[in-house]
């Protein structure tokens, strides 16, 4: 009897999902009451009608009237309206920016439908607000704007607990992780434990514009201490007081994250995020290998700027062909400058196979538009990763008459 109403309960299913594709499967919510207000995945707010009001525990913790979700969102979109013509006089742009990141991490705090809603349908509008520029004054303000916890925190001091502590998060599945240590938040430099709004701003913008289900995502901040002092100093900082770690301490906290994450959630992809350079690089190398990740500053700008490069190359109706011929300058000498140029020259030793060619027409500046001395160790460690012979590090060296060999 129970295996033919299993079957009978199968072929309904099945029936729906075929005729059907504007009724949404049902929602088990496990919470009641007030714990359901509380919880922003689940919250509409005054949108529940009486019906679920009655089921939920919700009767007379809420005003009457019922507020579709449509007029939910025309009433934000009124308000925010509202602040964008009353602070146009302002000349204070960053308390202007501020302002209107307030307004939408409320909406977030309360009402994440509603919240990717408003991003998705005005993606333009709220890219600037929730990721850069404004997201680099919210990481500098961070202490100060703080009121609701959003992602995970592991720190030095939770050495040894990680595999138990990736199990407090509520989702059972993560699709997307993005993890920062915050050591170079923007152009920013260390700003510690600050460096969470980039985790929350970048998923923000993959799940408004590229799709994620926002259940399934989760900003992580890791935080190894800081060499700031203003932040260590400040009375409301919120993260470990004391010098970050360097070597084989630090690459302890990164390898016990790493393998508690993809214990609990195997398939999740781990992108890191704003790494100082020179871990940024030693990561990549350490896990890419191994696990699901990627370096986001040095691969992911590496590959947009790329194809902006070979577009040029086109853009002067030249065949793609011409493009080893092309003189390249990188300005800035951080993670991102060093990951386009290492993509480019691959790109240019795949068209030509003459490492000399890549040599000659690619140039670095650092960020005060200085020739770059410190190529040799950078090359060595593309030439490692490409298993390319140290003839082929002579030949860049040879070629660039800026190339300081005492550094």
């Amino acid at each position: 009897m129970w295996n033919l109403t299993k079957f009978v309960a199968s072929r309904l299913s099945r029936s729906r999902r075929f005729f059907s594709s504007v009724i949404p499967r049902p929602c088990i919510i496990q919470k009641r009451g007030a714990d359901i207000l509380h919880d922003p995945w689940i919250n509409k707010e005054t949108g529940f009608p009486l019906t679920e009001r009655n089921r939920l525990g919700l009767r007379g913790l809420l005003p009457p009237r019922v507020i579709s979700f449509e007029q939910q969102y025309a009433r934000f979109m009124e308000s925010y309206r509202s602040l964008e013509k009353n602070t146009v006089s302002e000349s204070d742009t960053s308390h202007v920016a501020l302002a209107k990141w307030r307004i939408l991490n409320r909406l977030h705090d309360r009402n994440e439908t509603l919240y990717f809603r408003v991003l998705i349908d005005n993606i333009k509008d709220f890219a600037p607000i929730i990721y850069t520029p404004t997201v680099g004054l919210v990481c500098q303000n961070y202490s100060g704007l703080f009121r609701r916890p959003r992602g995970m925190y592991f720190s030095a001091k939770d050495k040894g607990e990680m595999m138990s502590m990736i199990y407090n998060w509520p989702a059972q599945k993560v699709d997307m992780i993005v993890l920062t240590d915050g050591s170079r938040i923007l152009g920013l430099g260390d700003l510690g434990v600050h460096g969470i709004g980039i985790p929350i701003g970048k998923l923000d913008m993959y799940v408004a514009a590229a799709g994620l289900n926002p259940q399934r995502i989760l900003p992580v901040m890791l935080d190894v201490g800081t060499n700031n002092l203003k932040l260590i100093e400040d009375p409301l900082y919120l993260g470990l007081r004391q010098p970050r770690l360097e070597g084989e301490e630090y690459l302890s906290i990164i390898d016990e994250f790493i393998e508690a994450v993809l214990t609990r959630w195997p398939k999740a992809i781990v992108q890191f995020e704003d790494f100082q350079m020179k871990w940024a690089f030693e990561t990549l190398k350490r896990y890419r290998e191994r696990f699901c990740m990627f370096n986001d500053d040095v691969q992911g700008t590496a590959g947009v700027a790329l194809a902006g490069l070979l577009g040029t190359v086109r853009a002067q109706g030249r065949s793609l062909d011409d493009f080893p011929n092309q003189k390249i300058v990188v300005v800035g000498a951080g993670s991102a400058g060093l990951g386009v140029l290492s993509m480019a020259v691959q790109a240019v030793v795949r068209m030509t196979g003459n490492a000399e060619t890549a040599a000659q027409n690619f140039f670095l500046l650092d960020k005060d538009v200085q020739f770059c001395t410190s190529f040799l160790a950078f090359f060595i460690l593309f030439v490692q990763s490409l298993l390319c012979s140290f003839r082929y590090v002579m030949s860049f060296l040879l070629c660039n008459e800026d190339v300081d060999f005492m550094n």
